[in-house]
Parts: C-alpha cells; structure tokens; sequence
C-alpha cells in the first residue's frame, strides 16, 4: 500500500520543480514510510511513497518498462497477480521483481487500458507514456483506494491519493466548494465526484482518466449488473442450498486471496457478523493463530468487546483490545480531520484510527468487512424502505393523509404515515442528516439563495437512472454502492493508513459481488432478515450469539459526550463567534439544535457535521495546524 502523486504540463520543455513534487510526496508519507521515489521529465513528474507489503526487498517505484517507455506509480493490491505473473512469463514477458507493480505495468504494456479487466484488488494508478506523451490514471471497481485530481486552465493536471498533496500545487490555499455543502449536509459527505474543496475532484471508482496535451477524458471501464440471472429458489430447495454453497466457495476464495503477503496482517475483529465470518473462514485457511484487533468505549451501549472475545475464543485467535477515553477521542480528532482530507463523515472515523493505532504495533496488513451491507443489504433501512414503500402506496391511494393533531405523529416520523411514497421521501430524506427542509432552516437565507438550483441528492439519482425498473432492494443497493459506500472506504482506507498499515476488503471481490448482484432479493433479504445468505452460509461455522444479533454498527456515544462534560465543544464549533463569522449557517438554527440536544433530543448525528465542518474549516480554508487544535480539545472538559 502506497501513495502517489503527480504534475503533467502541456509546456513539454519544462521539467516540474522538484521541490514541489517533493512536497506533495511527502505530505502523504504516512502512506509509505518504507521508501520514496521520483520520476522527473521534461513536462512531467511522478512521486510515490512506499509500504512494502509484496516484494518487501524490491520493488521500488516509480518502475520502469524494459525499454523506459513507460513508467508507474501504484497504490494497492491485485490479489490475482500470483496467477498473471507465470502467465505473462509463458508469454515471453521476463520479470525483473515479484511484485504486482511490474504486472500491473506489463498488463498495460501489452493491453492498453484492456489491462484492467485481467486485474481483480484494489488499486488506484498513474502510467505515463513518454513516446505518446500521455498520462493514464486508472481506480479500482469500488474505490477501495483514493484518487485526487485538479486541472488548471493552461492544461496542468495535478493527482493524488490524499486531497492534501494536490494543495503544494494549488499554493497551499483551499477554497470551499459551496455547492458541495447540500450534499455534504444530507448525506454525511459528498458522495459524487465533487469535493468540499473548489477545484479539486474525486475520479469515480471503476473509472479512467486519460491526459493529452492538456485535456483529459474520463470513461467508465466497469459497473455491477442486477440482472436477475438466477430464478428464485423455494425456501429450502436443494437450488436454494447450492446457491448458498456456492457463495460459501466465492467468499472462501475472496478471502484466501487477500492473504498474499510478505509481512505479517490480521483482522478487525468487531463482534458482528462481517468480521467474524471472515475470521471464521482465514482459519481454515492459515496455520499460525489469527491476530485479531478490537476497539471500544467504556459505556456499555458502545461496547462489543463481549461478542468479539467470543468470536476470538472460538476460533483461538491472537486477541488484543483497546479501549479508548472521550479526552483521546477528542483530542486525536483535529489531525485526524487532517488524514480524512473532508469533515470525518462518523465518529467511528476515530475509532478505526485508534484499533488501526493498536494493529501496527504487530501487523501491517488487516482484513475488514467493510462492504458487506451495501452487497449483502445489512442496513435496516431497506427493510424500513420496502416496508414503508409497499404500504405507503396502498395508504395513499386508500386513505387521506394522518391529521396534523394524531397522537401518531410524534412515533411515525420515518414511516409512510408521515411520508410520501416516493424515494426521495422515504429513503433519501427520511435517512438524511440534513434533509431539505433541515437545510433550509440551517443555510443562511443569501447561501439558500445561491445553491437554490443544487440537488443534494444527484448523485443517487443519477445511480437510480441506471437502475430504473429493477427491484426495489437493488435500486437501494446500487445508489448505496456508487455513492455512501465511497465515503466508507474512504474512512477505512485514510484512517488505517493513518497509522501506516493496508487494510482489505473481501466483500467487495468484484467476482463475488457480480454473482451476488444476480441473485434473487429474498437471498439478500428476507421478512426482517439482512444478509441472509450470509447467515446460512455461516451456520454451523460461528457462534449462535453472533448469527442472530441484530446490526449495531460501531457505537460511539458521542451525543451523551457533547450533552455533558464535552459541550463546551459545542460553544466553539458549532455556536461560536468564529463559526457564526464564517456566513454559512444560520446561528439562531445551530443554537437550538444545541439546546434541544441538552434538553435529550437526539441531535448527535447533526452536531457532529457542524463539529467536524468547522474544525476542518479551520485546518484546511483557515490554514491552521491540526495540533494547534488539540490543547484546547484536551482542556475542554
């Protein structure tokens, strides 16, 4: 796992300056701390930053084709280069390392941007043409990995992993993005290929980006298909066990895979069923015991240590467990705002820093699960959705509207009753953290005025286009994919490279996520069942406690934090006189979110993005140090 950036200018007689290259290398070195290099060139230059996890001795980029034709910069795994290398090699190709990187670049050598269907991992690229004088950057089906990109009107085009090695580009001034803020304010974060910063943007996973003479072009290489191309089994048919067998061999397989490694790795083990049924499966597959790495909070209702010592004892893995203070919390949380690049989107961002934190100190490489929810439909807001959808629709066209006055009113806010029956309404909305109405409450009147025309939610539209007329559930899991998913990975990919180590995700193997997009619904979910086939698969395999809990996702009890001894937080972030001064949202509107929440309505979720959205602020648009942050967040209780 690595970091890359880079510079090409249309101006082929000037070398980029070193020096600026170097910065921008070097401010993500946490990605690489094993080694650094450059690539520099009459129009172009090339940085990377190296975590030796394959090929620990060689390796080393930027690499070179044989005839210096072309040359790489690569972050990021193919698990199947085990199996390209010998089949390169039968066709001629000679090997000067055993690392991925050089398969990647011969791949691209011989099939152009074709290379990219022979490669099943995680990776986001840059390879630059000398003899054509192209540059062609390249991200994973998912977007496991990050890419960065800014294009200045001469042509210039500048790339990163991070946001912040394209700032020494830029002067190191970051503008915000306004019409990024609905998205932002809605859905936790932006979830298209906008940025809160101005100018900079994300290339979408599954995506290219190629450059010439300064214009680039931008096409799409991969998407998931939800055709149906299996029929619905009867409950308990020997169809239904085979497919269920079958997605037991395909996870089996995506699990076995991210093991290749030089160094040691492990598993953030959570206690919930993702975590525990990977674990499950690595230990039918390795010999040594497992390490395993859990995190938690002291409070009660934020802690799952109990469900992953159980997972742990099962299976006699090498077990080790932090738990972590509200004064670490908050004192790691402006340099952590830092390593995200946007406002941390959950609270859990800080959580996985510190069990990332625990898991360096003996591994370099974990395994998560992340991307089992939005594959598997683990969210009970599709359950919520379908119902709601189903009787939304029969209670609008049989029965008038609920009365202003129904006692119902205050227990029925998500439901149909107090909802329309379409999507924006019962899905986007109703799961939003500012939704229209909220934001045009929050955005002072001037702001409201110019982002009128703004679609907080375009993004999920623009995925259910592409998906209009599939099922319900689909459509849901689709827009989930191509947009809220992103900014989980982001989370898992910056804060565990926060602490220098790679982390994997066998749930979103693009093969295995492919044949379950071709499955019935009912084996995704089924009455109140999420993640069915999941569950079957792992029965017999993982304790009962574990198969029959409900999602919890990864607590942290933040709102009873910032109600007690942490609200002067709020007096700083969200209601002072600096934020009011910035003249975005409406101080009259943070003041009563703040007071209510004090009064016991839950606004934990809405203070949090204010919180986090002024501490970036003023680390990124304000220019100030992260750690000249952290004093008074360790003083404020």
């Amino acid at each position: 796992m690595c970091g890359i950036c880079g510079i090409v200018t249309v101006d082929s007689g000037v070398v980029p300056d070193r020096r600026l290259l170097e910065r921008m290398r070097d401010s993500i070195s946490h990605r690489g701390p094993d080694g650094a290099g450059l690539y520099l060139a009459p129009g172009v230059g090339l940085g990377h930053r190296r975590l030796s996890i394959v090929d620990v001795a060689h390796g080393q980029q930027p690499m070179y084709s044989e005839d210096r034709r072309f040359v790489i910069v690569y972050n990021g795994e193919v698990f199947n280069h085990p199996t390209l290398q010998p089949e390169l090699e039968a066709a001629g190709v000679r090997y000067r390392t055993r690392s991925d990187t050089e398969t990647v670049l011969h791949l691209y050598e011989r099939l152009g941007e074709r290379a990219l269907e022979r490669m099943r991992g995680m990776f986001a690229f840059a390879i630059w043409d000398g003899l054509e004088r192209r540059l062609f950057l390249a991200r994973d089906r998912y977007g496991v990995k990050p890419l960065y990109y800014a294009q200045r009107p001469d042509g210039t085009l500048v790339f990163g992993s991070e946001i912040k090695a394209l700032l020494p580009a830029q002067h190191d001034r970051a503008a915000l993005n306004r019409e990024a803020l609905p998205d932002f304010l809605a859905n936790h974060a932006p979830s298209g290929a906008a940025t809160l910063f101005a100018g900079i943007m994300r290339l979408p996973p599954g995506h290219t980006l190629s450059w010439q003479d300064g214009r680039i072009s931008i096409r799409q290489y991969w998407d998931v298909d939800f055709a149906a191309a299996h029929a619905a089994p009867r409950p308990g048919s020997a169809a239904e066990r085979a497919l269920i067998e079958e997605y037991r061999e395909r996870f089996t397989e995506a699990v076995r895979l991210r093991l290749m490694s030089d160094v040691p790795l492990g598993m953030f083990l959570s206690g919930g069923i993702d975590s525990a049924a990977i674990t499950a499966t690595m230990a039918t597959l390795v010999k040594e015991p497992i390490r395993t790495f859990s995190m938690a909070f002291a409070e009660r209702e934020a802690n799952e240590l109990e469900y992953a010592r159980l997972v742990a004892s099962a299976y006699r893995t090498e077990h080790r467990e932090v738990v972590v203070s509200p004064a670490q919390f908050f004192a790691e949380l402006p340099r952590l705002l830092w390593h995200e690049d946007e406002p941390l989107a959950h609270p859990s961002s800080v959580a996985l820093y510190f069990v990332s934190q625990l898991a360096a100190r003996h591994v370099k490489v974990v395994l998560t699960g992340e991307g089992s929810d939005e594959t598997l439909a683990g969210y009970n807001r599709y359950r919520v959705t379908e119902y709601n959808a189903r009787l939304g629709a029969l209670y609008q066209r049989c029965l008038p509207g609920l009365p202003a006055s129904s006692r119902l009113r205050q227990h029925a806010s998500r439901t149909f009753l107090m909802r329309g029956a379409d999507l924006d309404e019962l899905y986007f909305d109703n799961f939003a953290v500012f939704g229209r109405d909220a934001q045009r409450d929050l955005l002072l009147p001037e702001l409201r005025a110019q982002l009128r025309a703004v679609d907080p939610y375009a993004a999920y539209h623009a995925a259910l286009a592409r998906v209009s007329g599939k099922p319900l559930l689909s459509q849901l899991l689709y827009a989930d994919v191509k947009t809220y998913l992103h900014e989980l990975l982001m989370k898992q990919d910056q804060m565990s490279m926060a602490a220098s180590i790679e982390s994997r995700v066998p749930f979103l193997d693009h093969p295995l996520t492919e044949w379950l997009a071709s499955l019935p619904t009912a084996m995704k979910l089924r009455g109140a069942t999420t993640k069915w086939i999941l569950r079957r698969a792992m029965q017999g395999k993982l304790p009962a406690r574990i198969l029959e809990r409900r999602k919890m996702g990864f607590p942290v009890p933040v709102g009873a934090w910032l109600r007690g001894a942490w609200a002067p937080l709020l007096s700083e972030y969200v209601t002072g006189p600096r934020t009011r001064t910035r003249g975005l949202f409406d101080p009259d509107t943070a003041a009563r979110l703040v007071g209510e929440h004090m009064r016991g309505i839950n606004h934990a979720e809405r203070l949090w993005a204010l919180l986090t959205f002024e501490i970036w602020a003023r680390v990124f648009l304000d220019g100030e140090k992260p750690w000249s942050l952290e004093l008074p967040l360790r003083q404020a209780a």
